[in-house]
């Protein structure tokens, strides 16, 4: 039975910091939260909950309705981003990855701009819709 609570003694010991400071993360939680929840106001009216923008009185309503072209435009970042993150990595080690890893980046790279050119020719990153696209190539630039 000793070994047993001198393991649990040990391991208390060793532990006692992360306890501490969780419990001192809860406390100081608790304590912003109630001290606002006192010292807060509780006036109302009806510009005090208007938002405000830079003191510009807002016009209009928030629930603007964004094309779906600007998600798409959006996730493409994310996805290329994401992979400028592998090449990254691999420019790091590069010298270790020795001529093989120069190989699978260059594939990597080939298929990230055979995607590219992809997304390219299907219209993926034309921004303006097509009717405002063809209105522009009409019109002569002067």
């Amino acid at each position: 039975m000793s070994d047993v609570t001198a393991a649990l003694t040990h391991q208390l010991a060793h532990h006692w910091a992360v306890a501490v400071f969780m419990f001192g993360v809860v406390a100081m939680c608790a304590f912003m939260l109630g001290v606002a929840s006192l010292l807060g106001g509780r006036a109302s009216g009806r510009s005090k909950n208007a938002p405000f923008e830079s003191g510009v009185v807002p016009t209009g309503d928030a629930h603007l309705r964004f094309s779906a072209k600007f998600y798409l435009v959006a996730m493409l970042f994310v996805i290329f981003d994401v992979e400028a993150l592998y090449l990254f990595a691999w420019a790091v080690s590069v010298r270790e990855s020795g001529w093989a890893g120069f190989i699978e980046a260059t594939i990597f790279i080939s298929i990230l701009l055979a995607g590219l050119f992809y997304l390219w020719r299907v219209g993926a990153l034309e921004w303006a819709p097509k009717a405002r696209q063809s209105r522009q190539r009409a019109t002569p630039k002067q």
